[in-house]
Parts: structure tokens; C-alpha cells; sequence
């Protein structure tokens, strides 16, 4: 689609809003309008040329009294929808005093699916303002403009001459992403919540079938987004992939949460005639629509940064934490986070039953790739997709690629039948430095990609080898053990009454506290070992029976923490004296996969601290991926002197000024 083309309607359907909607509709109102209106326009637009045809139809199914008159329908308005309704959008012009009765009539003429398009928009809800704001003939008569063509046929001249080239789904794709952009970023709201910038989603889709392009034969293949949005990333990428091989067939899969897109999202597919049904309604993460489905090829860009706390019933037990999806099975992240849910549920759909096995892209912030401590819901969802040598590569994006955001994001590749060189292999690239600014920045946008960039960024990728941007690392170069590292507890105690001072029932202690004094006296003593077993004894000559409680309560009434005494021993094990460990002094150290552990802490720990010990039960392996740290490149500091001149420049510059000034 050419961006002459794109922009003309785009603006054209903008200023709609604006001539006719301004004083009835709030500008964060208008979306609610113009978007239906536009998907139904076009649809209409479709439908025109079979409309008499399709309505001669329906008279004669009736007068034979067959219920089920869809397949008929279909096929005589060419589409898999129709409208019954004898209107048009055009020939509800033609009686203006009924336009609101008409119109309703004209909704619900539509076949089934669009129906449910209409639903989602909630669009019966806004005729009585349109009726009451006197505007919907205004609304209509726009929308029906010879200035702007909605349909994917061009509109000609009497002559044969093209005035409108018509609008493909791809193109209309563009349109609907641009307008949901602006009127969010009229708003005040995520500007690009909905959708990807085209140029990432080429990326992602060179990125998932360059490598295999040469397989792709005369089959079907399944494509699948788990965020669909408005459907841009299934039409981009079937696109892409006829380019590839036109004789090979492709049906494309997707889910949407948000209403308003999935409406845009099946208005597409339906005039593209997938079946509207692969396009499921709902939250992916507590409603799988395609539990039963495998893909070949998946993209999706997830909201990150998005709590699931909705979804959070659906998928673990609130009381167990058992985990109940078995999409999820080996960990779920923090609540306030569920993008790594969604690239789980993507590996949960991968094929093994096919030469090509599935392919996945799927874009991410810095969070996905070492938030999360070792033995976390995170950490194991990065474990078990490179342990299982599922992850090929993460490419580093420019910042200030998308509408709505700034930071920094990251598209991670995934297969599931690597090619040879890159078994047991990840591959990072640094493209954070390939791109090109934008002569006029959108939303949070100012940054984007030539087609040149992407063949480079592509290129990179496919080559598989170590340059400035491009690192080959082992799987194990990702992993570390979490160790614990533990000091004994050293514990002085003494034997004074004023160490029960403010004790409850400190009188039940004094027989005790008495027999124990005279063989220890009152003195500080340095060995807490030996206060157990004098205890026991004093007690059993006493003939008194504590409750464990009160044994702790005067325990740790005469007893303090002191790093001159003696450690507390917890055990003699195997002629091993194990020590009680001190919670306080209790720190973690993380160490690589390919290092010795006890090399480690002999080098790194001991000679700072001889005591400490490691708990070998609480080791536990982790997974982290440091961009940062990998691809840091020193920049080294300006000299003494360059700082010195710089500021007696400047000096000079302000006293200058300062002297105009006064003069």
C-alpha cells in the first residue's frame, strides 16, 4: 500500500470525526463511532454489486421456508457474510426522516459473525445519541464520500480509468492501526497498545521463515498470535509467507481480549474469507481458545509490564499455589508481570511431528530476560526453554520503536528443530544501534526501520556468527547456581536476674535460674553448648517440667548474639559437628554453571569469611541473560585537562554575557 493512499484516508476518516461528531461526542468518544462505522462501510462497500442478487435470494429460501439459508447466501454474495436488509449504507441517504429506523433494520440484516462484530462495538448503544445529536445522516453521508475508496475493488471511471485503488486487508490494516493510535494518543492513553509498528512485525516474520523458507512446500500451515490486536502481525505474516510459496496454504490463528479490536480483527479475516471462528474472543491466559491446536508458525508482541491478577484463578490454585494449566506447568511469573505466560503458551503449541517443527517470534522488554531470582517462576520459564534448546536467538531492538513506549525491547526466536550449527546454542544480537530517525516522531515513536536495516538486522541473524553485534554463546553460559552460604550462630549467655527483668512469669524461672548459678556463677560465658544439657539437668533435679515455650522464653532471655563466642553446634552427624546457621548472616552467591562451586567459594568466600559453610539442599540452578554486561563497551573518561579547558571556556562565555548585561 502506497502512504500517499494510507494517509489520505486515514485523514479524510479523521476529519469525519471532527466535522460531525465534535459537538455531540467527546474526543475520547469518537473512536466509539468512527471505528464500527468504518468496518462497516467497508464491508458494505463489499457487499454492494451482489446486494439485489442476495436479496432475491433470501425471497425465494423464505417462500420455500428453509431455515438454514447461510450456505446459499454465501455463496451468491461471494463473502462468507451478507445483509438481508434491503438498504445499503448509500440507500439510507434516500430517506432521511427514517435514517434511525432504517439503519437499525440495515444492522440487523447482517449474517451471524458480523453480528457479533457489531456486538463487540457495542454499536447499537450509540443510536440514540447519533438520533439525538441529529447527526447520523451527516455520519453516514461521509463515510458513502466518492473522496476516499474503503473496498478492495478500484473504483473507475466511465472510461476504464482508475480513480481510487482499492484497499487490500493489509492496507486497511495500516488504516485501523493508524486511527486507533490517534484517537488513543487524543486521549491520553498507550498509544500503540493495540499494535506493532509494520517494520518490527517484517522483521519478525524474516526472521521466522527466512531460515526454512526452502521447506515451505504445496501444504497448509497454521499461523498463530496469542495478542492478536487488530490482526496486523497473521496478515503481515501470511503475506510474507505467499510471497515465499504461493502454491502453499495458510490459516491463520488468533485471540483477542479487548472487544474493539477483535471486532477490526474479524471484520479482516472475514473479508479475507479464514474462517471467523480462528479468531477467538477472550483473555489467552484463562480461556485458551485453541487448547487442542499445534502451529507452525507463531508471533505475538504480549503486554509486558501488564498485571494478570484477572487471569490468576484460572491458572494456579490462590491456596496451594499448585499450578492448574498445564501450559504453565513449570512456573508462573509475578502477577504484576504475564508476558513470559504468553510465550509459554506459544511453546505449549510448537509442533514435533514435522520436518519444519514450529517457529516462533515474540517481542519482550529487558524484564523477561533476568527478572527473577534462581528457582523463581521466571528463572524456570528461561530454564526450560534452553534447556530444552528452544531458544536460536534475541535480537536487541532500537529504543524509541514503538508508540507507546521507549524502553528497550527484544524480540526472542524460537524453534524446536534447530539446524546443526546452532544446537545448544544462543545466538544475541545488539541491533539497538540499526536504525534511522524519523522526520516526525509518533507517540513515543521516533525511531524506525528501512527495508535495508531489516535485511541487515536478517542477515546477521541467518549468518549465525560472531561479530561486533552478533555473540554465539552454550546454552550453560546463561545458567548459574544460587548457593547459600551460612555462618554459625554464636550465642554468649549469663546467668543475672536482671536478664528476666520484664519476663511475665519470670518467678517460674528463678528456681532454675538459682541451681544454674551456682555452678556457673553470673559471669558471661562464651560456650552455649554447654547451657542445654546443664538446663536439662537443673530441671530434672528440680523436678520441673517446662512447655517448649517457656524453655525458649528464658533460653533467649539470658542468651545474646556475640561474634567473640563459641558457634552453637545444631548436631554431631557422622562424626561431622554441624553448626545452627545464623539467619542474619545468611547471604547467596551466584555462581556460572561452568565453574567449580567449591572452587569458587574457596577463592570468593573463605578468605573473607573462614566460618561460613555452603547448604548444598538449597543450591538451586538459574537462568539469566545480561544484554548489558555482554555487550558493554568501556567508554573511557574525558582527561583532567579536557574538563579544566572546557569550563574556562564556558567562564569566559558567562562573563561576557554577564558584561552585556550590566552595560
Amino acid at each position: 500500500m502506497n502512504h500517499t493512499q494510507h494517509n489520505q484516508i486515514v485523514n479524510f476518516i479523521w476529519s469525519i470525526a471532527d466535522d460531525v461528531l465534535r459537538d455531540v461526542y467527546t474526543r475520547g468518544k469518537y473512536r466509539d463511532i468512527i471505528l464500527p462505522f468504518t468496518v462497516l462501510r467497508r464491508l458494505d462497500a463489499l457487499l454492494e454489486t451482489t446486494k439485489d442478487k442476495v436479496i432475491s435470494m433470501h425471497e425465494q429460501l423464505n417462500k420455500l421456508k428453509i431455515d438454514n439459508q447461510s450456505p446459499q447466501l454465501c455463496k451468491v454474495s461471494g463473502y462468507v457474510f451478507y445483509n438481508t436488509s434491503p438498504y445499503t449504507f448509500k440507500k439510507l441517504l434516500n430517506d432521511p426522516a427514517n435514517i434511525r429506523r432504517n439503519l437499525e433494520n440495515y444492522l440487523d440484516g447482517f449474517s451471524s459473525d458480523v453480528q457479533d462484530i457489531i456486538s463487540k462495538f457495542k454499536l447499537r448503544n450509540q443510536l440514540d445519541t447519533l438520533e439525538e445529536g441529529n447527526i447520523t445522516f451527516p455520519l453516514i453521508e461521509k463515510f458513502c464520500s466518492a473522496q476516499i475508496n474503503l473496498s478492495p475493488v478500484p473504483v473507475k471511471d466511465k472510461e476504464g480509468n482508475i480513480i481510487h485503488a482499492g484497499l487490500s486487508n493489509l492496507g486497511m490494516g495500516y488504516v485501523f492501526e493508524e486511527l486507533i493510535r490517534k484517537f488513543n494518543e487524543e486521549n491520553n492513553e498507550e498509544a500503540g497498545e493495540h499494535f506493532t509498528p509494520r517494520e518490527i512485525i517484517k522483521l519478525m516474520t524474516h526472521l521466522i521463515f527466512d531460515p526454512i523458507k526452502d521447506k515451505i512446500k504445496e501444504g497448509t500451515y497454521l499461523i498463530y498470535d496469542p495478542a492478536c490486536g487488530s490482526g496486523g502481525m497473521l496478515t503481515e505474516a501470511e503475506h510474507f509467507a505467499l510471497e515465499i510459496n504461493p502454491k502453499a496454504t495458510f490459516h491463520l490463528y488468533g485471540q483477542e481480549v479487548n472487544p474493539e479490536t477483535f471486532a477490526i480483527c474479524k471484520a479482516d479475516m472475514l473479508i479475507k474469507e479464514e474462517d471467523p471462528e480462528k479468531i477467538a474472543f477472550g483473555s489467552t491466559l484463562s480461556n485458551d481458545g485453541f487448547p487442542k491446536l499445534k502451529f507452525d508458525f507463531m508471533l505475538s508482541n504480549p503486554p509486558y509490564g501488564k498485571t494478570w491478577k484477572i487471569d490468576q484463578e484460572s491458572i494456579i490454585d490462590l491456596k496451594t499455589k499448585e499450578i492448574l494449566d498445564q501450559r504453565f506447568a513449570v512456573g508462573v511469573p509475578r502477577v504484576s508481570d504475564g508476558q513470559l505466560l504468553f510465550l509459554m503458551n506459544m511453546v505449549s503449541k510448537m509442533k514435533t511431528d514435522s520436518e519444519i517443527g514450529s517457529r516462533i517470534a515474540s517481542v519482550h522488554n529487558g524484564s523477561s530476560l533476568f527478572t527473577g531470582d534462581a528457582g523463581s517462576g521466571e528463572s524456570e520459564m528461561r530454564k526450560y526453554i534452553i534447556e530444552n534448546d528452544l531458544l536460536e536467538a534475541i535480537i536487541q531492538l532500537p529504543n524509541d520503536m514503538f508508540y507507546n513506549t521507549g524502553i528497550a525491547t527484544y524480540i526472542w526466536v524460537l524453534s524446536n528443530k534447530k539446524i546443526k550449527n546452532r544446537k545448544g546454542k544462543v545466538q544475541l544480537i545488539d541491533a539497538s544501534g540499526i536504525f534511522r530517525k524519523m522526520r516526525k516522531g509518533l507517540g513515543s515513536k521516533s525511531n524506525e526501520l528501512s527495508e535495508a536495516h531489516i535485511q541487515e538486522i536478517t542477515s546477521v541473524f541467518t549468518d549465525c556468527k560472531e561479530t561486533p553485534i552478533s555473540r554465539i554463546f552454550d546454552n550453560d553460559d546463561f545458567a548459574y547456581w544460587n548457593i547459600t552460604v551460612d555462618r554459625p550462630l554464636r550465642l554468649s549467655w549469663q546467668l543475672t536476674e536482671e536478664r528476666l527483668a520484664g519476663l511475665d512469669n519470670k518467678e517460674l524461672f528463678m528456681p532454675v535460674m538459682a541451681a544454674l548459678q551456682k555452678k556457673f556463677g553470673k559471669k558471661i560465658q562464651q560456650d552455649y553448648n554447654e547451657l542445654s544439657p546443664a538446663l536439662d539437668e537443673a530441671l530434672k533435679k528440680l523436678a520441673i517440667k517446662w512447655k517448649p515455650k517457656e524453655r525458649k522464653t528464658f533460653l533467649d532471655a539470658i542468651s545474646q548474639k556475640d561474634e567473640t563466642a563459641m558457634p552453637v553446634i545444631k548436631k554431631q552427624e557422622r562424626g561431622t559437628t554441624v553448626y545452627e546457621a545464623d539467619t542474619e548472616l545468611r547471604d547467596y552467591e551466584n555462581i556460572p554453571v561452568k565453574q567449580n562451586i567449591q572452587a569458587y567459594f574457596e577463592k570468593e568466600v573463605l578468605p573473607f569469611v573462614p566460618d561460613a559453610w555452603i547448604d548444598h539442599d538449597k543450591t538451586v540452578k538459574g537462568y539469566e541473560i545480561s544484554f548489558t554486561k555482554i555487550f558493554y563497551q568501556y567508554q573511557p573518561l574525558r582527561s583532567v585537562a579536557e574538563i579544566t579547558e572546557e569550563i574556562m571556556q564556558l567562564e569566559k562565555e558567562t562573563e561576557g554575557l554577564l558584561n552585556e548585561i550590566i552595560s
